[in-house]
């Protein structure tokens, strides 16, 4: 399951820099005025390569497991914040395109929410296994 979410992750990132020229995106800026749309856009993102990283269990109730699952969420997390700064570098070099600093943080918050969402889960259910 997790190949699949990894071959996702792959064509995602990849119809990101492949839109970056399209005329697709000219006609989603109509609908878009405050590039708002960073953020589902890059959410999407985190979450696909959330299942792609990190295993689908978390032995909770293992002491002698010493992973922390937590840490497993920066990578997916760090991938999609350095995916949202090459597109903004490559669209510096796409012609009626520019790269701007407030659509990174717009893909961060994008990131953070998804990261934040998976995070309350795994405490939660944490939680659950261990009361």
């Amino acid at each position: 399951m997790r190949l699949f979410f990894t071959f996702l992750s792959i064509a995602y990132i990849a119809g990101i820099f492949l839109l970056a020229d399209s005329s697709v995106v000219s006609y989603l800026s109509s609908f878009n005025p405050y590039s708002l749309l960073h953020i589902p856009l890059y959410g999407i993102l985190t979450f696909l390569l959330i299942f792609s990283f990190v295993p689908l269990k978390f032995n909770s109730t293992n002491p002698s497991n010493p992973t922390n699952p937590i840490a497993h969420f920066l990578i997916p997390g760090g991938i999609a914040l350095i995916v949202a700064i090459a597109d903004e570098i490559h669209q510096a070099y796409v012609p009626g395109r520019d790269a701007s600093i407030p659509d990174i943080l717009l893909d961060l918050c994008g990131i953070a929410l998804v990261l934040f969402f998976f995070f309350r889960l795994l405490k939660a259910k944490t939680n659950r296994f261990t009361h």
